[in-house]
């Protein structure tokens, strides 16, 4: 809901996404700090990882369901095989590329990682990329946890006809969701308030691609796909060939990885590919009505 105030827009978020907000933080918060700090448990344990990665999808179920019964019609649930394929396709090999322009700009620099380390997991150096994008296909389930919540509910519910600014609200509060995982010993900065930086950044990149491959599949799951890729396939890439091969802390891998993952972002958007605020109304409504 909207009031003018001074000449000033102010823009009020409705009961939907603060709850989706409130049930999401509180719970993904509280169990990340009872696991790590009461019952001893590692966050870098996939296994202690999953509740968590599920709960934006609750919180989105929540709302959706109970709190403003609003159904699940524009939730984007179909998958869309024939006409997103498009979308699958750069879903599941853009993380390789990403992954490649990190090692690519970290060569500019002089920086030299060692590919032999690829090979330690008794594979050709060149069959650990295409396994791992396999991983993160067979993963995609397990990441649509947060993209049926971050990406298909709440970045269309802030700010619905600016799009650019819903995916930057929407990605400042996706990295923010994060932080507390830096000092939860998920992740290591040398400093902590640098990396937080680097790695806003990076969420905010990262948001512009998922809300992209959202908006033109008008599916949760080439989203899915993505973010599968970049935690399934250029993480271990790059921490393996930055930060083991080169010698790189968890701040400068990071910050290459933004460098790459701006190149795309920057691309999308001075590209035209994002949607004007028309096409963008056009594109939500048939995505809950199936109509042109």
């Amino acid at each position: 809901m909207e009031r003018q105030t001074k000449g000033r827009r102010m823009v009020r978020i409705g009961r939907g996404p603060l709850v989706f907000l409130a049930v999401s933080f509180g719970a993904t918060w509280a169990y990340w700090f009872l696991a790590r700090l009461v019952w001893g448990l590692s966050l870098l344990d996939p296994l202690v990882q999953l509740p968590s990665a599920f709960l934006p999808a609750v919180a989105a179920v929540v709302v959706r369901r109970w709190v403003t019964r609003e159904g699940f019609a524009d939730a984007g649930l179909r998958p869309r095989w024939r006409v997103a394929r498009g979308s699958y396709l750069i879903a599941a090999l853009g993380p390789l590329v990403i992954a490649a322009a990190t090692v690519a700009v970290a060569g500019l620099l002089g920086i030299r990682p060692d590919l032999g380390l690829l090979g330690e997991a008794g594979l050709p150096w060149w069959a650990v990329p295409l396994v791992l994008v396999v991983v993160a296909v067979v993963l995609t389930p397990v990441y649509w946890g947060e993209e049926f919540g971050w990406t298909a509910y709440l970045r269309s519910r802030l700010y619905p006809d600016r799009p650019l600014l819903s995916v930057t609200a929407t990605g400042l509060i996706w990295a923010v969701w994060h932080y507390p995982l830096a000092f939860l010993g998920y992740i290591e900065f040398p400093d902590v308030g640098v990396g937080l930086l680097v790695w806003t950044a990076s969420f905010l990149c990262q948001e512009v691609i998922l809300a992209w491959l959202w908006l033109r599949s008008a599916s949760v799951w080439p989203a899915s796909l993505a973010h599968a890729g970049n935690n399934v396939v250029i993480a271990p890439l790059t921490g393996a060939l930055l930060a083991d091969g080169a010698g790189l802390d968890e701040t400068a891998v990071t910050a290459l990885c933004t460098v790459a993952f701006a190149a795309v972002a920057g691309w999308i958007l001075l590209a035209g590919w994002f949607p004007s605020r028309l096409a963008h109304r056009k594109g939500c409504y048939k995505l809950a009505t199936g109509r042109d």
